[in-house]
């Protein structure tokens, strides 16, 4: 197998996971649709799209975990000796199972499309049913209350607290907004690429387009 062949492959996965974002962005609005109007089926309904999202957001992290792994070891076996491009699945599914499985329930619950459907339905159910928003509202810091104690809230660029944490999709490492752009900018203006600043990463190209704001990370950080 080519590592030109692995990497067509993972742009394949990279389109997979712009169909699962839409998707999710679909059920959210299907989901708003449902908040909005009253009636007494609306919480079971608005619980079996919040498992499809939850679904969506799992098959999104494992998508995530695969192309950081196959990218971890291509870059390790690339200088290497050309029999070892013989064993690259068996290194890639050794080192995918390891590191699949250290991923928390906390990580699948921070996942920002899902936080956000929760806070859309949750602001939309306000107008019309004040209970079950305050459900919601509950529920949602359980989740938050789940991942306090496995995130670090300090930048690996500036060694203090977060205030609008950036995630990387590519490495699914934090950095504080202002610090991580102006970094960005910084290195665009030496026409040199951005390695990831988390010791060990393999992420040598830190691109602004990889990053999103982690919303639940950043009301993690306000209730502190």
């Amino acid at each position: 197998m080519s590592l030109s062949a692995v990497h067509s492959t993972l742009s394949s996965l990279k389109t997979c996971q712009t169909d699962i974002v839409t998707g999710m962005d679909i059920v959210t609005d299907v989901a708003l649709d449902v908040a909005e109007t009253a009636g007494t089926e609306n919480d079971a309904v608005l619980k079996k799209l919040e498992g499809m999202m939850l679904e969506c957001a799992k098959l999104d992290q494992e998508i995530n975990c695969f192309v950081e792994v196959v990218n971890c070891v291509t870059a390790e076996v690339r200088n290497q000796e050309p029999e070892v491009m013989f064993r690259l699945k068996s290194l890639v599914k050794e080192k995918f199972t390891e590191r699949h499985g250290r991923l928390s329930e906390g990580e699948l619950q921070n996942h920002v499309k899902l936080v956000s459907f929760k806070e859309n339905v949750r602001n939309a159910l306000k107008t019309v049913n004040p209970e079950a928003a305050e459900n919601m509202e509950e529920e949602l810091d359980e989740d938050i209350a789940v991942t306090q104690s496995e995130v670090n809230f300090t930048c690996p660029l500036t060694q203090v607290e977060m205030v609008n944490p950036m995630k990387n999709q590519k490495c699914n490492h934090h950095y504080d907004r202002d610090a991580i752009m102006g970094m960005i900018k910084a290195r665009q203006n030496q026409k040199k690429k951005l390695r990831c600043p988390v010791v060990g990463c393999s992420n040598t190209d830190v691109k602004q387009g990889d990053l999103i704001l982690d919303q639940i990370m950043r009301r993690q950080i306000q209730k502190r």
